[in-house]
């Protein structure tokens, strides 16, 4: 099989110049997520322009709790995603046909169990944030209808895990564009036209996703056959199931853990007041955007590291990480200059507020986190490489420690220090966390662990 198919339907990274086949399929996750960012820059600049600063305060105050119950869905994807992978990198077509069999299972059953939970405890989870009582209806009205819909959002994320697989990540990528334009439109349509506010973009939402899960799905099914399961590849595997199980688990365990503090962290901001949500929100959406391509390039270092580690090449793998971590520190520095110059711009672009309080606010947490922005890249790159070498345990700890010192500074520092301990906060975990990652990384060369031999039989 070549590097690339000359249909660009999967893509072998076992083979070939690695930087350039991480590029290649770098370039469409990251074109890709930026579309997916637009969903919520979208909701905020509709929101500001039209409804004003406490239509974002109301999107805002509940962005952790949403984030927590969806990175449960995505957590586990990923987790299935490393073990397609790595029976695409050994060949094993019927064991790839299996993992995809039960990963379809296993997210039926979870679409369905989070949503029922996600609804009938919303009010509670909300009051949990402490979310302020004048943005409360508005609040609980956009979340509910975006929970209403995560089946639509678990589908899509199911359909391009497998596509990522086998190393395509350009479909997924048209797939969003076009329900970007779809979510935008919306956006305008129901909020300036219809006047349903929040609701409004809550439902513009949705919609995109909805078609974005169907459009990837029929591509899925008409171009796929040979890797999708038969009825045979639905049979008990014992081993396969435990395999999918654990490193669903691991993966949604990291996410969830991380997202589990933000929530409590979000309900310690939204006691600073809706000027203080209003900063926090729009730094946030910065800082997601200017992140995509450092997230990126890691997700596409999990998926070469997958393929690779499925087929013994340890040398490609240590080679390969060594130097998309020079080129992800490359990129935060050039980030850490654009923010010191062009950030308060961009903050009254996302807003359109002239409240100086906002921007000023907003301004600081932009300049402390975009200083660790670098740490926070090798981190990624570590996490997401120890990750798909089937090592479980050890980003769940360094996202444990995320945790605790969120927790930390909710009930110790942001009472006596507020702001500034908000800011504060995720750019020294970052720091914490990179080093002990990077330390384990070298443990494990130095004592030789990180050998296929060692984890997969």
């Amino acid at each position: 099989m070549n590097a690339i198919t000359k249909d660009h339907k999967t893509m072998d990274m076992t083979h070939g110049n690695p930087l350039k086949i991480m590029f290649a399929f770098a370039i469409p996750l990251f074109i890709g997520n930026a579309f997916q960012q637009l969903y919520n820059v979208i909701d905020t600049m509709v929101a500001g322009y039209n409804l004003g600063d406490d239509a974002i305060s109301s999107i805002g105050s509940t962005n952790s709790l949403y984030s927590l119950i969806i990175n449960l869905a995505f957590g586990l994807n990923a987790g299935y995603s490393i073990v397609m992978t790595r029976f695409f990198g050994k060949k094993d077509i019927e064991g790839l046909k299996s993992s995809i069999a039960f990963s379809v299972l296993y997210n039926v059953l979870m679409a369905i169990i989070l949503t029922i939970f996600s609804l009938l405890f919303l009010k509670p989870l909300m009051h949990l944030l402490q979310v302020p009582d004048e943005i409360f209806q508005n609040a609980y009205q956009y979340l509910f209808v975006i929970c209403a819909g995560m089946l639509f959002t678990v589908l899509y994320n199911m359909f391009s895990a497998i596509l990522r697989a086998v190393g395509n990540s350009r479909m997924p990528l048209y797939f969003l564009i076009v329900s970007s334009i779809i979510n935008m439109s919306l956006d305008l349509l129901f909020v300036m036209v219809f006047h349903l506010g929040v609701i409004g973009l809550a439902l513009a939402t949705i919609v995109a996703q909805a078609i974005s899960a169907l459009v990837c799905g029929v591509y899925l099914f008409k171009n796929y056959q040979d890797i999708l399961p038969k009825k045979v590849n639905f049979h008990w595997n014992r081993s396969l199931c435990r395999d999918l199980f654990s490193m669903g688990i691991s993966m949604a365990l990291m996410s969830c853990v991380v997202s589990l503090g933000s929530v409590f962290f979000q309900g310690a901001t939204n006691e600073l007041g809706k000027e203080i949500i209003t900063a926090h929100t729009t730094a946030r959406k910065i800082i997601g955007i200017l992140n995509l391509p450092i997230a990126s390039l890691s997700t596409a270092l999990s998926t070469f590291v997958g393929q690779n580690f499925g087929a013994h090449q340890m040398d490609r793998i240590r080679t390969t990480l060594f130097k998309t971590i020079l080129i992800v520190v490359g990129i935060s520095f050039v980030f850490i200059l654009f923010i010191f110059i062009f950030g308060k711009q961009l903050l009254i672009i996302l807003t359109n507020s002239k409240n100086e309080e906002v921007l000023k606010n907003g301004m600081f947490s932009l300049k402390v986190h975009f200083s660790m922005f670098p740490a926070l890249g090798v981190l990624l790159c570590l996490r997401n490489s120890l990750q798909a070498m089937g090592h479980k345990v050890t980003p769940v700890i360094s996202s444990t420690m995320e945790l605790g010192m969120k927790l930390l500074s909710v009930f110790i520092f942001i009472p006596y220090y507020g702001f500034t301990a908000v800011c504060l906060t995720e750019p020294i975990i970052w720091g914490l966390c990179m080093i002990f990652m990077a330390l384990v990384y070298f443990i494990l060369v130095k004592t030789k662990k990180l050998d296929m031999n060692s984890l997969v039989k």
